[in-house]
């Protein structure tokens, strides 16, 4: 029951706001912000209908899917390899570390001008793109997961003679994984930020190009398909990666599998303290 209300919440919460901004763009509401210039909900909702009944939406939206899961599984493995080598391995830390540390701050967007130089595609270079947005939340998590570990379950399995490797699969990986899940989830939504960017700047095709396209040619309603679409797929991609976070985490304890407290029993009153006897004259004479 309480599942179907959220639900209902959920559901309610969208309805609202797209309540609101129609009321707003309806009006020309024009106080502090400005709503006299943005198309309505009803004008969106037909511009995405004609959008969506031709070939070069579905076009974009293949191709920004493809640079996406491109560039994101690599960050996925790359990001675990290379996190896992820094916490395990002094040296890799110590050759790999100021590096990373350096790059890390640096936008990926910025990167744009390397890929274009790097690259001999703009295909590539966006991946390249999408690569490295994902990369860093993906190191990062991995790296504090696995130096996170206690040094007890290491220890158990050294002294039942597993070598390394049996280490790093049975103990190292599976203990970090909660963590590397966060990351990859912060990753996919820096992923989106990313290879949108690029596809404006530097993109041929795609949902991020065909975006910037209507902004340039003043199609408002264009511009809104293009973020409700970013939106969705950004949705789906995140509920894809917890959806198999949960599937790879089943072992894990869930709110919602825990056991009902049981109710608090009654203990029962202390019996009152029975009165000193009196004895009699007949025991007092014995006695």
């Amino acid at each position: 029951m309480s599942g179907r209300w959220s639900l209902v919440r959920r559901v309610l919460s969208v309805v609202a706001a797209l309540g609101l901004w129609q009321a707003l763009t309806s009006y020309d509401i024009n106080l502090w912000l400005r709503f006299e210039q943005f198309p309505t909900v009803t004008e969106v909702a037909r511009a995405f209908a004609d959008r969506v009944s031709g070939d070069a939406y579905w076009q974009d939206l293949t191709d920004s899917l493809t640079r996406i899961v491109t560039g994101f599984a690599l960050a996925a493995v790359l990001g675990v390899a290379v996190g896992t080598a820094v916490a395990r391995s002094r040296i890799a830390a110590d050759l790999l570390g100021p590096v990373l540390e350096v790059l890390r701050p640096v936008p990926a967007i910025a990167l744009v001008p390397v890929a274009i130089l790097l690259f001999p595609s703009n295909e590539q270079g966006i991946v390249f793109i999408t690569c490295t947005a994902a990369f860093f939340p993906v190191m990062v998590s991995t790296r504090h997961a696995v130096r996170a570990l206690t040094p007890v379950w290491e220890e158990a399995v050294l002294t039942m003679g597993g070598g390394r490797r049996r280490v790093l699969w049975s103990v190292v990986l599976p203990g970090a994984l909660p963590g590397i899940l966060g990351g990859l989830s912060v990753g996919i939504g820096v992923s989106w930020i990313c290879v949108i960017s690029a596809e404006m700047i530097s993109g041929e095709y795609g949902v991020g190009y065909r975006t910037w396209q209507d902004y340039t040619v003043v199609d408002y309603p264009g511009v809104f398909v293009g973020m409700a679409t970013i939106g969705l797929l950004g949705w789906l991609t995140s509920t894809a990666v917890e959806l198999l976070g949960r599937r790879l985490t089943r072992w894990l304890p869930r709110a919602e599998s825990r056991p009902a407290a049981l109710p608090a029993r009654r203990l029962p009153a202390p019996a009152a303290p029975a009165a000193p006897s009196v004895p009699t004259a007949q025991e007092r004479v014995r006695s």
